[in-house]
């Protein structure tokens, strides 16, 4: 279709944005087309699939040479995209509409012409389920353009002058605009056929209503390091987060980690672990508890729900997440075309531990209600009844007695009863506590006296720093300090931290360098007292980000790039609660 053709291939991933409303969020490329959007909410199919090969996009550009730049509004994910062009300078403002409704969508994007005159062009093109259910005629209908497919509703305003391409996929118009002059496009998805009207799509009032909300949503962040960076991971974490408290990983599916690798997930899931730390995220900001009760909430609706059998992973709407298939699409170059996640089948007990640190923080600070205070004597039991087995832990791989998920048991136990368990409770988790710890100490402990993975695994893992973080451990304990300094010396390059090592590769070679795993070694230094050591690794880790100040989950050290999914939830929590006790030091 013309001018979605021209942007079909995809660009570097850190060259991409997001705008979402939380039901759902949009990938847009430099090129100004949206190449990735699901509807109605995070795990259905796409309509707009480009970025992994299919079909669908929305994009709004200039026509003549141009290059281009870009911010996002402060605390929001509304973004200005602009060219400066031969003959003038072109900005559009996109968002979704926010905060979202579930069964429909608004997409809005301004075009507005700083200086001189600009010729803009805007192609729209529709494609549901991926661009496998064929394609449809757009009709026109009043001041609107509209197509449908059977759950898919689509009107378009503001382009009334559009022509349909040759295959009447898509339409295409163009807008001649000069200086101080700006022109509204609305796009409306609906599960229903039932279009907004006139009243309900006034692009001023979508603008204002969009703005206040987003105003409300992000804390103010004042006095903490690198406020700006903060405000824009709230709201990225907003963004990603369904009004019921469920955080997806991250908006994307099959963005590899490692070209050819094999390495392509689907993280358009919330996970229990992920959501821990989007709640410990918020108990770090003043102003962010709204982050902190809805990751509670639901954390506490699914150890209820679930018991000991709590997965890692559901749907944002509690349902199981879905095994892995494909569909058929060439991927992202270097990648596939993978829907759903292994993670729904997977036991991984490190989660019950993490979601008694939550509760317990959020205990401290008096936000924690009875339904609360039953998770954790769900959570406490399930430690209690399945900590002899196998498990999948942090990184979801082959089950074994990772070290990691027993440390983070032990921690979570502890902060529990520090934190107002009732009595019965508080004895039980400190014996459960005492007798993890001793088991980890006589199976898990290295002959140089660091965490080793697992009892038949002798190597370290990033995540063993952990330990001392969450308290498990006191920084200045001998295996603490031995664990940082292990890591340090045999998982870390240029600053960057790697999860594990390979012995069959040097690092960088398997994978990138895990940038959560760069966060928690601030959070070591800064229990250790190492202020101005930390202050070095996270001025370092925050500078991974995209141009657009998004993570992804890997960082490509050689080649300076983000590799994986993108935005990563988790990281941009870890961002948060790193710059917080960074401020604090």
């Amino acid at each position: 279709m013309e001018g979605l053709a021209e942007a079909a291939s995809p660009h570097v991933l850190r060259e991409y944005v997001l705008v979402a409303d939380g039901w759902r969020g949009a990938m847009v490329a430099p090129s100004g087309e949206m190449s990735w959007l699901c509807f109605p909410t995070w795990s259905d199919s796409a309509v707009f699939s480009g970025l992994i090969g299919g079909h669908g996009g929305y994009r709004v550009w200039p026509v003549d040479r141009h290059v281009r730049g870009g911010y996002y509004e402060d605390g929001s994910l509304i973004w200005r995209q602009r060219w400066v062009t031969q003959t003038g300078t072109l900005e559009v403002r996109e968002a979704l509409a926010f905060p979202g409704q579930r069964d429909q969508l608004l997409i809005l994007r301004r075009l507005l012409v700083v200086d001189g005159t600009v010729r803009a062009r805007a192609a729209l093109s529709i494609a549901a389920e991926y661009g496998h259910a064929g394609s449809v005629p757009w009709r026109r209908q009043g001041e609107y353009w509209t197509c449908a497919y059977p759950g898919v509703h689509a009107w378009w305003r503001g382009a009334g002058n559009a022509r349909p391409d040759q295959e009447q996929a898509g339409l295409v118009a163009d807008f001649d605009l000069a200086a101080g002059e700006h022109h509204d496009l609305v796009l409306h998805l609906s599960v229903r056929d039932d279009p907004m009207g006139a009243d309900d799509l006034n692009p001023d009032e979508l603008w204002r209503s969009t703005e206040m909300a987003w105003s409300r949503a992000i804390p103010p962040c004042r006095d903490l390091e690198a406020a700006a960076d903060l405000r824009r991971a709230f709201a990225v974490l907003r963004g990603l987060t369904t009004p019921g408290g469920a955080t997806v990983a991250a908006a994307t599916t099959s963005l590899p980690e490692r070209a050819q690798a094999g390495r392509n997930y689907d993280y358009r899931y919330a996970w229990v672990r992920d959501t821990c730390y989007i709640g410990r995220a918020g108990a770090s900001v003043p102003g962010a508890q709204a982050v902190l009760d809805d990751a509670v909430r639901w954390l506490t609706e699914r150890v209820l729900s679930d018991g000991a059998g709590t997965k890692p992973a559901y749907q944002v709407d509690g349902s199981a997440v879905p095994e892995p298939c494909h569909l058929g699409l060439p991927g992202y170059p270097g990648g596939s075309d993978v829907v759903g996640n292994p993670v729904g089948s997977q036991f991984q007990l490190d989660l019950f531990g993490e979601v008694l640190l939550i509760l317990a923080r959020a205990a401290g600070l008096d936000r924690i209600d009875a339904d609360g205070w039953k998770a954790a004597e769900i959570a406490i039991d399930a430690i209690a009844q399945r900590y002899a087995e196998k498990e999948s832990g942090i990184w979801e791989i082959e089950p074994n007695l990772w070290t990691h998920s027993r440390l983070i048991c032990v921690a979570g136990l502890r902060a529990i009863a520090q934190h107002g368990a009732p009595g019965r409770w508080r004895t039980e988790a400190l014996t459960l506590a005492d007798r993890l710890l001793s088991q980890a100490d006589r199976r898990c402990l290295h002959p140089s006296g660091r965490w080793q993975r697992a009892p038949d695994d002798r190597r370290v893992d990033a995540s063993l720093l952990l330990a001392e973080v969450r308290g498990a451990l006191p920084p200045h304990d001998p295996r603490s300090v031995a664990t940082r300094e292990a890591v340090l010396n045999d998982l870390s390059q240029d600053f960057y931290l790697y999860r594990y090592s390979d012995p069959a590769k040097p690092l960088g070679e398997s994978e990138g360098a895990f940038l959560v795993c760069n966060f928690w070694m601030v959070l070591a230094k800064l229990r250790a007292g190492e202020v101005t050591s930390a202050a070095r690794w996270f001025e370092r880790s925050r500078a991974s980000s995209g141009s657009s100040g998004l993570f992804s989950e890997e960082y490509d050290v050689e080649q300076n790039q983000l590799r994986g999914n993108i935005p990563q939830a988790f990281v941009h929590a870890l961002l948060i609660e790193s710059a917080a006790e960074l401020s604090r030091a």
